[in-house]
């Protein structure tokens, strides 16, 4: 007998992210911080190895009447003001002419699981990379969604060769085509498709959907990390070219943008030709805010306002230091793996850094022989991913000869 559906999963979660960092905190306490490598944490760390949370960010919220923060959302859906400054956020700098509608969430993941059960019914399939943020597919899972992979890479390039493959399969059994894109920043990666391989895509997206609706489901949590914040919308103006059967969902995170992670802040921004079928998603997402989640964090959405209106300039100061600082951190551990032959994705920017591991079995054993060395990593699908986020700069000095070494010795 079960009390539960019965088609739930009652197969307890795992979460391999966090036992990693909980035996990373051990190590640390048995022999010491200075002697572990915790390369597991993604949040932003300083290089004093503590969390980092912006002044900016934390001094205005602190300072917001209780009432404001105690009070509920004026809508399920967001704070007027709030919905106007995410669009205007997001769309800095790039000429969109996209209808869109902007749904709050909390975080970025909220944006990404409504967006999948929005588009797709139970037993249709989510596309997503191959090597990816691993809550996609249990979102998915949850929802009685299946998921097909496409391979990330052709060399040092995003293989559309694989998309298009992958989307052929699916068409075989379903009539809507939904797809994930991590980018730019992608987890674990790092990598950004270039302008050129962005409108490869809106060409690929526009060919499937003269057959089938094309979704596409756009996860830009890091994209506020860029190395060229200036021009890290850009590639959005290649959507203006959608056909009218082709949509983009964005799925923004505050929790990175503001290191505000515990606050739960996000929106879901969806992207159309057509205003009608704009707001077709967007009642069905008001529908499922309401039914999920109800409201998210007022005084997040307030101080999300402020920070992007009235403080903007000096907020966009103190975050550029760690954009600066991640710069470091990364080209330091790329520079030394080049030399040391230590094989990575292509990365050009963001939070992490990670090791091509093709063979899966090989990569766990890889990943046990670093932790007896008091090296702390994740894997992920192909590879080991190494925050450089939370990775001070003295403890990536001489790192990837350390790891390289522990690779050739456990072949």
């Amino acid at each position: 007998m079960t009390f539960v559906r019965k088609s739930a999963d009652v197969t307890p979660i795992v979460d391999t992210v966090f036992a990693i960092v909980d035996k990373a905190k051990k190590d640390k306490a048995e022999i010491g911080a200075d002697n572990v490598i915790d390369a597991t944490i993604g949040s932003l760390y300083g290089e004093d190895e503590k969390l980092v949370a912006f002044d900016e960010v934390f001094n205005h919220y602190d300072a917001i009447d209780h009432r404001t923060k105690a009070a509920y959302a004026s809508s399920f859906t967001g704070n007027p003001d709030f919905r106007k400054c995410v669009w205007d956020w997001v769309a800095q700098n790039a000429d969109v002419k996209l209808k869109h509608s902007v749904i709050a969430t909390p975080g970025g993941s909220g944006a990404d699981s409504m967006s999948i059960t929005t588009f797709l019914d139970e037993g249709e399939t989510l596309i997503i990379p191959d090597i990816a943020w691993g809550s996609y597919a249990l979102m998915a899972h949850e929802n009685n969604i299946e998921i097909a992979k496409y391979a990330m890479f052709d060399g040092d390039a995003f293989n559309l060769q694989s998309v298009r493959d992958t989307i052929n399969e699916v068409l075989k059994k379903q009539d809507r085509i939904v797809m994930v894109i991590n980018d730019p920043c992608h987890n674990p990666t790092g990598y950004s498709l270039t302008i050129d391989e962005w409108k490869q895509l809106v060409d690929l997206m526009n060919e499937v959907s003269e057959k089938v609706p094309f979704i596409l489901i756009d996860d830009i949590a890091y994209i506020d990390y860029s190395n060229h914040l200036a021009q890290s919308r850009k590639y959005m103006e290649t959507w203006n070219s959608l056909s009218e059967k082709a949509m983009v969902v964005v799925a923004f995170s505050c929790s990175k943008t503001l290191t505000s992670y515990g606050l739960r802040c996000g929106a879901a921004v969806i992207l159309g030709q057509r205003a009608e079928d704009v707001r077709e998603a967007e009642i069905i997402m008001e529908k499922k805010a309401r039914a999920t989640w109800s409201n998210i964090p007022n005084a997040a959405m307030a101080n999300f306002v402020w920070l992007t209106t009235e403080d903007r300039e000096k907020f966009l100061a103190e975050k550029q230091k760690y954009i600066d600082l991640m710069q470091q951190r990364s080209s330091l551990f790329l520079k030394e793996a080049k030399a040391a032959d230590l094989a990575v994705y292509p990365y050009k920017e963001g939070f992490f850094v990670t090791l091509v591991m093709k063979d899966n079995a090989v990569r766990s054993k890889y990943h046990e022989a670093l932790m007896k060395e008091h090296i702390y990593t994740v894997e992920v699908n192909h590879g080991i991913r190494v925050a450089v986020c939370s990775l001070p700069l003295k403890k990536i000095y001489g790192l990837a000869g350390r790891m390289k070494k522990i690779q050739l010795e456990t072949k």
